[in-house]
């Protein structure tokens, strides 16, 4: 009798996720519930139970909550955030959670449903909330809605840390002092990261320095370290290419003679592989320069299953590529 409820409670919550609609990638989020009665049935000895969505806010709550936290991320490596779906299993670890994180701005769009309900018994916190809306695009093709991809700016990516460092603080007050000395120094590291990346985009000359991948996931990228980002999709991977969306890539690489593209760790490679083809029946060659790592990192124990070692491994894919040399690790 009692699977027979848990199985009917799935349902429901389930129920209205076809509602959340990618379309509607507005930056609001669900309020935060008071942690205070959630926060004094936590054990001082046990270290919070903090779920995230995608690895990249898990490897940052890792970073800034230290010993103190135990952090489980539903999406792991190759998984489309875009297109996921909760499963039984993650509705149930959502609802043992201390603190839930996610992205926001619509990039988990059919959990959407999800996180307003679980908002109003726990911590629910969307890690983009704080970072000031001038600063998020808004492609005119995404409807008016903002572009979720934050991290590709490593920069701006330092906000999102900043607000996983304030809800740990609120949620566990004791530790607040080694929550922010460990977002500082997190911080520290993603600055260096940051500037490291300008130096070797720069790398390639002007007229090559074009990215070309399956889905507009770069545009930060693109305009944080100045290189010219095209997707064969548009910002969500929900949206369908077609034979113009080709053609309009091949018309771009031939004329600007670009010496590579690039598939995504978590996009079917086909739609660049299409690409590939049209320009080489336009008698340009054109390869696939690599894998890069977009909506999900690396496999976890690995350099690329950190978010600095993702951001690294795709500016050591992309330079190299560009410049028409191997790539090295």
């Amino acid at each position: 009798m009692a699977n027979i409820k848990r199985k009917i409670a799935f349902r429901y919550v389930l129920l209205g996720l076809g509602l959340a609609g990618l379309g509607a990638c507005s930056r609001a989020a669900p309020p935060s519930t008071d942690s205070g009665a959630a926060r004094a049935a936590v054990s001082a000895e046990k270290p919070l139970r903090i779920v995230t969505t995608i690895g990249m806010i898990a490897d940052a709550a890792e970073k800034v909550g230290g010993p103190y936290v135990k952090v489980t991320g539903l999406m792991g490596p190759g998984v489309d955030p875009h297109l996921y779906k909760a499963s039984e299993g993650d509705i149930q670890r959502l609802a043992q959670a201390d603190l839930i994180l996610y992205n926001g701005l619509n990039l988990e769009g059919k959990m959407g449903d999800i996180f307003v309900k679980m908002a109003r018994t726990r911590p629910t916190i969307a890690v983009t909330e704080d970072v000031d809306a001038k600063r998020l695009r808004e492609p005119p093709e995404f409807q008016g809605h903002y572009d979720p991809h934050l991290w590709f700016d490593v920069e701006l990516w330092t906000g999102a840390v900043h607000r996983i460092a304030r809800g740990l603080a609120e949620f566990d007050p004791a530790h607040a002092k080694e929550y922010q000395a460990n977002a500082e120094h997190y911080i520290a590291e993603l600055m260096t990261l940051h500037t490291w990346c300008g130096e070797q985009i720069a790398q390639i000359p002007k007229g090559q320095r074009v990215l070309i991948t399956a889905h507009d996931a770069f545009g930060y990228f693109g305009r944080a370290y100045d290189i010219d980002v095209v997707g064969l999709q548009g910002i969500s991977t929900v949206s369908e290419f077609g034979l113009k969306d080709v053609q309009r890539l091949v018309d771009l690489i031939v004329a600007r003679k670009i010496r590579a593209v690039f598939v995504e760790s978590s996009i079917p490679k086909r739609s660049i592989e299409a690409v590939v083809e049209g320009a080489r029946a336009r008698g340009h060659d054109v390869r696939i320069g690599g894998t890069l790592f977009s909506d999900a990192m690396g496999q976890s124990g690995t350099p690329e299953g950190t978010y600095v070692g993702m951001v690294r491994s795709n500016v050591n894919t992309i330079v190299p590529a560009l410049l028409g040399k191997t790539a090295e690790r």
